[in-house]
């Protein structure tokens, strides 16, 4: 029996999986057949108790039986889900399991603490020629109604509109495991019209660089009338096919503007823009914080908000020589963390040799787990303490008795590696792998360690996810590799609005 946590994901070489899934309240399971998109092509691609098989999903009683082999052309995943029968009722902890004719089993144990009543516990999906599985635990607050058009199923039924007691403004809220999926799904388009952007440039630059080339090469009528009306005509062709393109990706830009300016209205707090009105309404808990805001001078005004997963179990490292430089960047990073987990405490875990972060520890001080790290030799024992209670937490898990940690827990370990031992980068890297069962996020602040010649620290900076703070530092983009500037949110310079966003007041 193999157990996956959020997000992990092994190879599966059974020609059929069977799905099955336990809670202790009633269950209907449910599969969608997608592409690359995590969308499906249709309503066949949805099998549930109505529609109980299409091609290489079969739901027979309460097991679904997937054939990979026999998915229809064009599919690249499924996901597996639960419902409960009684529709609005949270489902509580579940126990999801996939089996396979040559008995391997894949477990994931799933504890919902945000009143979600519709999971995506497991996704199949292709890896070259290859099957994988990963554990996903999405939850979804208003159901399978809001789980399936989050995956590109019509629903006919209209839905209720809810009250303004439910939302604050009278506007539609993002349900959770599905505000970070949107930003995504946005950003996504917005890589694949860059890419067309540039590849269409490239492309013009290169067939009028061929054209002018050809209209010259014969040195007899290099300078004659028709030679100056190729050249012109070459230039012509060339500007009206990047015009063309930059009429689409124009487009396409404005639509995915008017999108997001609709999401920020109703994204939790942690995923919205200071300016949101979100953070005016009750707190919402988030499945991600928003970093910054990415864009491209050279394409145009779209920008597009950086988002990434919670808790932080892939750290996020700030790139810098001097930490008191990025104090507004991780005291954004603070309240966003803070506001992602509203209805659990926080507890933080601060690291500050040089004292950088000590404006913050004021309006920080409620949530603070003991006094500051300041002095080296202090370091290694709360990272120890922080990796003894990763453990319990896994031998808990093992043992089939773990439950959800009823706390959000932040380290933040500046200074790094200055003044830590390569024991500790070893500690840290361990609670990178078991982290999120205490539901623990890591921030590191320090100069790229990448290339540093002990072991343990380079690894642990090649695992990190950076986040560059030097002005035209590109990053790339997952699916077409386009370029973008990334520019870190700022924590607000007011006092008052800061000190309650880190919760002082």
């Amino acid at each position: 029996m193999v157990r996956l946590r959020a997000g992990q994901n092994i190879a599966v070489h059974a020609p059929v999986l069977r799905f099955r899934a336990e809670a202790g309240v009633p269950l209907e399971l449910c599969a969608l057949v997608v592409g690359a998109d995590l969308r499906v092509a249709g309503s066949a691609d949805v099998v549930f108790y109505n529609q109980p098989g299409t091609a290489g999903v079969a739901l027979a009683g309460a097991e679904i039986g997937v054939t990979p082999a026999g998915l229809r052309p064009g599919a690249t995943a499924v996901l597996l889900v639960v419902s409960g029968e009684e529709p609005g009722r949270a489902l509580g902890a579940v126990r999801a399991r996939l089996t396979g004719d040559d008995a391997e089993a894949v477990e994931f144990a799933i504890e919902p603490g945000a009143g979600e009543t519709a999971l995506i516990c497991f996704e199949i999906y292709r890896r070259g020629a290859d099957w994988k599985v990963r554990a996903v635990g999405q939850g979804y607050a208003g159901g399978l109604a809001a789980l399936l058009p989050a995956h590109g199923v019509e629903v006919d039924e209209p839905q209720p509109a809810p009250s303004r007691a439910d939302t604050g403004d009278g506007g539609r809220t993002v349900e959770v495991g599905y505000g970070l999926e949107r930003l995504w799904m946005i950003f996504e388009d917005a890589a694949r019209s860059a890419a067309a952007l540039v590849a269409a440039r490239d492309y013009a630059a290169k067939r009028l660089d061929d054209e002018l080339s050809a209209a010259v090469s014969d040195p007899a009528v290099r300078n004659t009338p028709a030679a100056a009306d190729a050249r012109q005509a070459a230039q012509r062709r060339c500007d009206e096919l990047i015009a063309a393109a930059e009429a689409d990706h124009r487009r396409d830009s404005e639509q995915l503007m008017r999108e997001l300016a609709d999401a920020d209205r109703h994204l939790p707090p942690a995923l919205a823009s200071w300016k949101s009105p979100s953070w005016e309404r009750p707190p919402v808990p988030a499945d991600g914080i928003r970093l910054g805001e990415l864009y491209a001078p050279d394409r145009g005004a779209l920008r597009i908000p950086y988002c990434v997963p919670v808790p932080l179990t892939r750290p996020l490292w700030i790139d810098t020589e001097v930490s008191a430089a990025v104090v507004p960047v991780i005291g954004a990073l603070l309240a966003r963390l803070l506001a992602a987990d509203p209805h659990r405490r926080t507890r933080v875990d601060v690291i500050d040799l040089t004292g950088a972060f000590t404006g913050l520890l004021a309006p920080l001080a409620p949530v603070l787990d003991g006094p500051p790290i300041t002095d080296h030799g202090a370091i290694s024992a709360r990272l120890q303490a922080l990796v003894e209670a990763a453990e319990l937490a896994e031998m808990a898990y093992q043992a089939g008795d773990y439950t959800a940690p009823p706390e959000h827990r932040v380290l933040l370990a500046a200074d790094f590696p200055h003044g830590y031992r390569s024991a500790d980068a070893q500690r840290i890297t361990a609670l990178t792998l078991r982290g999120d069962l205490i539901g623990l996020s890591i921030v590191i602040v320090g100069s790229d360690e990448s290339g540093s010649p002990d072991d343990a620290v380079a690894a642990l900076a090649q695992a990190a996810r950076h986040l560059p703070t030097v002005a035209d530092t590109p990053l790339f983009d997952p699916w077409t590799g386009s370029a973008w500037q990334l520019e870190l949110d700022l924590l607000p310079r007011d006092p008052q609005r800061a000190a309650r966003l880190l919760r002082s007041e």
